[in-house]
């Protein structure tokens, strides 16, 4: 259904200061601090396979045989592009008669905001579902999870043990079991935090603990040692976190979080021959996850 002229009164009459509502103050996106951005050109899908390495080499005595160690695959992460689309249609006549600029043009900016929240919704949600069982990664596991199958380690977790709103000691626990981290072959893997990601509600919390001098939530006279020791680079706030009390540290793992881009949204305007109308669309390709579950540990808070 095409929008007329009765939905756009006050821009068909002279005296109107100003038409608003539509725009507000660009920003960068907030998920690109904490999730990497690939492009694929041709595919309908893509795959990340997981390959587990090998185990600690062996003392080798004299004149005796080498030890051989086996590897192979484990699980495959499989991206499928969803397509992200909308549009809007305009008569005709309401564009001609409004007096104020094309009001086509003013909705095509509303339309390109309404695509970019969208997608800052759906990797926001890697998060907010991150401890569902309803949301699995190629591991059969939630992203969030304590038990992670891995070829010879045991089941691991990036789960913080117990779970805990955001405080000093809750921080020290996840930054310590990111540091123990472990391959699928048990082996220690060097993982630095890149960020910790939280909602609006913990954004002075998140400052106080990261920023102040002295420790926090204490009258000890004693030195932040998260903040010294420069625990967490950055902090992110992302409006899109629906759980008020959870949080989460993302590393430098590779193939952690992924956001991958088949089609760049673009905008496209057509008229209809025979009604005349506008048409307005947006349509991109995109797809977001995760591979390497060792890229973000988190908690729901307490």
């Amino acid at each position: 259904m095409a929008m007329n002229r009765a939905q756009f009164k006050k821009q068909l009459q002279d005296g109107l200061n100003t038409v608003f509502g539509l725009e507000y103050k660009r920003t960068m996106d907030t998920w690109r601090k904490y999730v990497s951005v690939e492009t694929e050109s041709r595919k309908a899908y893509v795959e990340d396979q997981m390959m587990a390495g090998l185990g600690e080499a062996a003392v080798k005595g004299e004149g005796a045989a080498i030890t051989y160690d086996e590897t192979g695959e484990t699980y495959t992460a499989r991206y499928v592009f969803d397509t992200i689309a909308l549009a809007f249609a305009i008569t005709e006549e309401a564009e001609e008669d409004g007096l104020y600029g094309s009001i086509g043009k003013k909705l095509a900016r509303a339309l390109a905001r309404s695509y970019k929240h969208t997608i800052a919704v759906r990797v926001a949600n890697l998060l907010n579902n991150g401890f569902s069982a309803s949301y699995l990664g190629g591991d059969g596991v939630a992203l969030f999870s304590a038990s992670h199958p891995t070829r010879s380690a045991g089941n691991q977790s990036n789960l913080l043990t117990n779970a805990a709103d955001l405080h000093e000691t809750s921080l020290e626990d996840l930054s310590t079991q990111i540091s123990n981290a472990v391959d699928d072959r048990n082996i220690p893997v060097d993982l630095e935090i890149k960020c910790m990601v939280i909602p609006t509600a913990l954004r002075f919390v998140a400052h106080r603990l990261l920023k102040s001098v002295q420790q926090d939530w204490t009258a000890n006279n004693a030195t932040n040692a998260a903040r010294d020791m420069n625990l967490v680079p950055m902090i992110v706030m992302d409006k899109r976190l629906t759980d008020t009390d959870a949080w989460f540290l993302v590393t430098d793992c590779p193939d952690g979080l992924k956001f991958i881009e088949r089609k760049a949204p673009m905008t496209k305007i057509e008229g209809d021959f025979e009604t005349g109308n506008m048409r307005y669309k947006v349509r991109g390709r995109s797809i977001q996850g995760w591979s390497n579950w060792r890229g973000a540990y988190g908690t729901p808070g307490g």
